[in-house]
């Protein structure tokens, strides 16, 4: 397999050092670049071409949002993670608007944050799930009754209770799990899940025991027929 060419961009000396060193050390991921700001950023996607933007969003001169904004404007094909000790929705909302295919947080653990990296590097997109818990909360005020005008009951409000069942927060499923249930419900066995999400065997397994507490259903065609019923899937 050929490397995911990456480029860190993160004012602080430390975290970008450091993010540095643990990802380096993945035989898939080559670090190219490293940039302070999002103006060397930008400069830097122009010169070291790299596959994926591990992005901060506060930073001097220009923010992660903008930088994003002119990366995906000036080269499409490169991919973006926003990686911030940030958790506001607005922040959220604005970098995935500028383009960005993912958002972690800082406090990951550097075994998901490579999984996400590389996730995201063969087209997926990365929402945690708090944070998708976030944007549905978002996104029901957006269209709440008192924002559009709605009589209460409406189709809106309908709407808004049927993506948040769709999201899998009723059962509280993590980002990683609804997207081992979704590779469940394709038909695929523990090791074509552990490939395609970059998974021990061990690791997918114990996700699967999660899912199927949480979700009370004793068996994969159970879960899956369950995420259909109910559109999770």
């Amino acid at each position: 397999m050929n490397e995911i060419k990456l480029l860190l961009a993160d004012d602080q000396d430390l975290i970008r050092e450091s993010l540095h060193i643990v990802l380096d050390m993945d035989p898939e991921i080559e670090v190219v670049g490293l940039a302070e700001n999002g103006s060397k950023a930008v400069e830097l996607c122009g010169t070291v071409s790299p596959h994926v933007v591990l992005m901060d969003i506060h930073m001097p001169e220009m923010n992660g949002v903008e930088a994003t904004r002119l990366i995906k404007a000036q080269f499409p094909d490169i991919r973006v993670i926003i990686l911030t000790t940030f958790q506001e929705i607005q922040y959220v909302v604005d970098a995935l608007g500028a383009g960005a295919e993912g958002y972690l947080l800082k406090a990951i653990h550097p075994r998901d944050l490579i999984s996400g990296i590389k996730w995201v590097h063969k087209g997926g997109t990365l929402i945690p799930q708090d944070i998708a818990k976030m944007m549905v909360a978002h996104l029901q005020g957006a269209s709440s009754p008192e924002n559009r005008g709605a009589a209460p009951g409406s189709s809106s409000a309908a709407s808004a209770h049927e993506e948040q069942s769709r999201s899998g927060t009723s059962y509280g499923l993590s980002d990683r799990e609804q997207q081992v249930l979704e590779c469940i419900a394709d038909g695929l066995n523990n090791r074509e899940i552990a490939e395609r999400l970059y998974l021990s065997e061990g690791t997918v397994k114990n996700y699967i025991s999660s899912i199927y507490s949480k979700m009370d259903v004793r068996d994969r065609i159970q879960a899956a027929k369950k995420a259909q019923d109910e559109g999770m899937v």
